[in-house]
């Protein structure tokens, strides 16, 4: 067999096995629709893995957590620990689902314990749409980069009409006070967003606070998404 020939072989089992991922792909999507379609209203909750559990963050989470669980509201985070594992350990403790979206990292930590329902991805990419589809709001706790991935993938879904306005929370003006000034100051000021893009978020400090902010922007409109919403969630 000449190189150009063992070339093509690898070549060839290379795109057998990245066509199989497909599937693997659509079950990931699959089992996520199915478990998930019946959690609303359900708010998503982000913030750091790596808070300990005697830091103020995790208290925090933990309170609001248990706030939306008893108000109502299935809570739904990356069911790592941290502060992840405050909000599922919050929400356990309260009326509604605590549910983890577990992703599988080569250096990551086991599932927190505190989960009624436990769904595991091996792709960031479905595990993403799964904390976008079924959200009433978008509570993020102070994090790094993940926790920053997830509130820029849901400014833009929002900003670009992808998916329905909701609630996006930041909580703790302290942590989140110099990126909103570099929001203002760059992206506004240099006009790579609208002025009017820096409404798509609240800031707060309470667990009364997060609450009060949802419910104020559903005073007016329905938890469940109108068919035209749901029209345009279904290109998410």
């Amino acid at each position: 067999m000449t190189e150009r020939q063992r070339s093509r072989q690898r070549n060839d089992s290379s795109l057998t096995r990245e066509s199989w991922k497909i599937f693997q792909i659509m079950a990931e999507f699959v089992e996520g629709f199915e478990k998930l379609s019946r959690i609303r209203p359900s708010v998503s909750i982000f913030g750091s893995a790596r808070t300990p559990e005697d830091h103020p963050y995790y208290k925090l989470a933990e309170d609001i957590a248990l706030s939306l669980s008893d108000a109502g509201f299935s809570v739904v985070t990356g069911g790592g620990p941290g502060i992840m594992g405050a909000a599922n350990k919050g929400a356990f403790k309260g009326r509604a689902p605590s549910i983890g979206l577990n992703i599988d990292l080569p250096q990551e930590q086991a599932p927190n314990p505190d989960q009624d329902i436990e769904l595991h991805f091996r792709h960031f990419f479905t595990r993403k749409v799964m904390f976008v589809k079924y959200a009433s709001a978008y509570v993020v706790l102070p994090g790094g980069f993940g926790t920053l991935d997830e509130l820029a993938e849901i400014l833009t879904l929002v900003q670009t009409g992808k998916t329905r306005r909701i609630p996006i929370v930041l909580v703790g003006r302290d942590f989140w006070s110099g990126l909103i000034d570099w929001f203002q100051a760059r992206l506004v000021g240099e006009g790579m967003i609208s002025a009017d893009d820096m409404s798509l978020f609240h800031v707060v400090e309470t667990p009364d606070e997060v609450i009060d902010c949802i419910f104020e922007h559903y005073s007016t409109r329905r938890f469940e998404p109108s068919e035209s919403e749901r029209e345009v969630m279904l290109d998410l």
